[in-house]
């Protein structure tokens, strides 16, 4: 039996290779068609992207036809090269140039020689191509901006690097791939898939017709339109309303976790991204290192939070047991702390949590703070106790939406003063600065504004994401599913009392909108940089956070505004205009449109290094939005040509 056994293995090995070897050469030739690539031309045939719609079914991304021109090296003869650069206006350095890359890539596989010549172009081309051998056009699609505003949400269409070509075997070079915004979150469903036709050829290199009757050929499959939960109307007036300024805006529908609107200032029209100047425009707006337009300062813009911190201040110490709605503290002026330690305040008189919250009284919630510190034995589980607290409502740490850029922001736990203090020695009154948001805590506008949404569900959040709609399939189950913090309900509801009255006893009582209930908190944080090598203090930044109605909330939003100054100044008022424009579709309070608009900081920003390109484009859009509200031009915007970069 056993000599036996060594000769039926070969025998079953050499069976099985034979039948799989007559398997792949008789019956399965999709090998012998990568076998054959010389004598096989393969075209792709691009389908569209999808559309994109906002909320309410408004088109803000189509298509537009575009031609790429392509190139296979080996097959490229006798051309004129001054007449083809000079019908494709490009150098002679640059032919050179675009070849020599053509052929690292492949000497006889298909590249992109000069993408996205519009139809103009490609026209003038078409004409004379048959003198251009080894050249020939492929029909894609570009996006076709409906609107002038929405860039970061958008993200834009690049080529893919020779990296992802490696990678992902479904992209060839010089294909297209989406970057940045919802663009790039949802490429897969987006781009569609592309088509495959393959094309024999015979000795000379001439197309004989299709390989195999097109057995191998497929069709392009149209990428699927999605709806976004952003509101186009309300995007575009945020927008407006932070032209020559710096910051974020984020509203979010607090029942859904939709993002209503999710503005960066300063920002660019989309369009400029598009075509043959895409690559120049993306190289300027790249290298603009001083208003930095493709930073998304709404989701990466990491700010202390400031006041509006108090807020989950009192909660937790309402949670924690260590103050009730009538615990009294006496404010004068500010809060000493400790020797020598002294927290300024313009509050005066007793505080309790109600007056605390919309006079933004620094004793009562510093004093709150440190009662809940010091309930523990131990600062240092006292604090994760704390710590805890603050990120149930999602703070600290990526929030899972589903854009591809953020920031986890900072909540300080035990192990983050342990590495500043490895000596020991810290307590309630070495970090007490958390309390008013001014101390390790840092926050992006995106989480300010989770933080009000939660407030006003009293408790809890669903992740903020971008996505309504996706024909024919079901959005991510993560964004339905609810989170509830750490609080128990019934301490939200002195708070709301609170945070209503800012708006009709305390800092925002000059910003009420007739007819709507809005709850909100003013904020101001310090502001600190380097200007020659020095630290220097600088106009504070401008907070506001607010829900509205106070009753069943539809809006909550969070305001950053850089060197805007004390929170009531410039982001108070954008909040109050862009809860009327969601909820009303118009602006009642024109005299605060007015001064927003007629508000620019360049001369705060022009210290910390002049203006860029993009800022000089925003003040001539910013003269255009104001002419066609019939509001006069702000004599505070700085001249363009009195300032120089650095």
């Amino acid at each position: 039996m056993r000599k036996l056994l060594l000769p039926s293995l070969i025998i079953v090995a050499a069976s099985l290779l034979v039948i799989r070897i007559f398997y792949l050469q008789i019956i399965d030739d999709s090998f012998k068609l990568k076998s054959d690539n010389n004598a096989i031309k393969i075209k792709y045939d691009y389908p569209e992207r999808g559309y994109i719609y906002d909320r309410n079914g408004k088109l803000l991304v189509a298509n537009q036809a575009s031609y790429d021109i392509m190139v296979i090296p080996r097959d490229v003869k006798d051309i004129d090269t001054s007449e083809f650069c000079l019908l494709l206006d490009i150098t002679k350095e640059d032919f050179i140039k675009r070849m020599a890359k053509a052929m690292v890539y492949s000497p006889r596989l298909p590249s992109v020689f000069l993408p996205q010549l519009n139809k103009s172009e490609f026209a003038a081309f078409q004409e004379k191509i048959r003198k251009y051998e080894g050249f020939y056009f492929q029909k894609r699609s570009l996006r076709d901006y409906e609107v002038n505003f929405g860039a970061n949400v958008f993200g834009f269409i690049t080529q893919v690097n020779e990296k992802l070509v490696t990678k992902n075997p479904y992209y060839n070079s010089g294909d297209l791939i989406g970057r940045q915004g919802v663009e790039e979150s949802y490429e897969d469903i987006l781009r569609g898939i592309k088509g495959v036709k393959y094309f024999q050829k015979d000795k000379y290199n001439r197309e004989i017709g299709s390989y195999k009757e097109g057995k191998y050929d497929t069709i392009a499959v149209q990428g699927e339109d999605i709806n976004l939960t952003i509101d186009a109307e309300l995007q575009k007036y945020g927008e407006e309303l932070m032209i020559n300024k710096r910051g974020g805006i984020v509203a979010i529908e607090p029942k859904t976790g939709e993002i209503l609107a999710l503005v960066t200032a300063p920002s660019y029209d989309p369009g400029i991204l598009v075509g043959r100047q895409r690559s120049k425009n993306y190289t300027q707006l790249y290298r603009d290192s001083i208003a930095k337009p493709l930073y998304d300062r709404g989701l990466l813009a990491e700010y202390p939070p400031g006041s509006p911190f108090k807020i989950l201040t009192g909660l937790i110490a309402l949670q924690e047991g260590v103050v009730n709605e009538q615990t009294t503290f006496m404010c004068h002026h500010g809060f000493s702390y400790a020797r020598g330690r002294f927290m300024g305040c313009h509050g005066f008189g007793p505080h309790q949590l109600h007056n605390g919250i919309y006079n933004s009284c620094n004793t009562y919630f510093a004093s709150a703070y440190m009662l809940t510190i010091n309930k523990y034995a131990k600062p240092a589980y006292a604090v994760d106790v704390w710590s805890n607290h603050v990120k149930s409502f999602g703070l600290g740490q990526f929030m899972g939406y589903d854009l591809p850029t953020g920031k986890r922001g900072k909540v300080p736990n035990s192990k983050t003063y342990k590495r500043i203090y490895p000596n020991g020695g810290w307590r309630s009154t070495t970090i007490v600065s958390n309390a008013i948001g001014q101390g390790e805590v840092l926050m992006t506008p995106i989480q300010l504004a989770n933080m009000m949404a939660t407030v006003a569900n009293e408790g809890y959040y669903y992740t903020p994401h971008i996505i309504k709609k996706i024909e024919g399939r079901k959005i991510d189950t993560k964004f339905t599913t609810k989170h509830v913090t750490t609080i128990d309900k019934k301490y939200f509801k002195p708070m709301i009392s609170g945070l209503f009255d800012v708006y009709n006893l305390g800092t925002a009582s000059a910003l009420r909108v007739e007819g709507i209930d809005i709850c909100g908190k003013t904020g101001t944080a310090e502001n600190f940089a380097k200007i020659d090598g020095k630290r220097t203090q600088l106009e504070d930044h401008s907070i506001f956070v607010a829900f509205a109605p106070k009753d069943n909330p539809k809006i909550a939003i969070a305001i950053m505004v850089e060197n805007g100054g004390f929170g009531a100044r410039i982001a108070g008022p954008i909040a109050s205009l862009m809860i009327e424009k969601y909820l009303r579709k118009k602006i009642t309070r024109t005299d605060l449109e007015t001064r927003i608009l007629n508000t620019s900081l360049q001369g705060q920003y022009a210290k910390l290094g002049g203006l860029s390109e993009i800022i000089k484009l925003q003040l001539r859009k910013s003269d255009s939005i104001l002419k066609s509200k019939n509001v006069v031009a702000p004599t505070s915007i700085i001249k363009i040509d009195t300032i120089k970069q650095n």
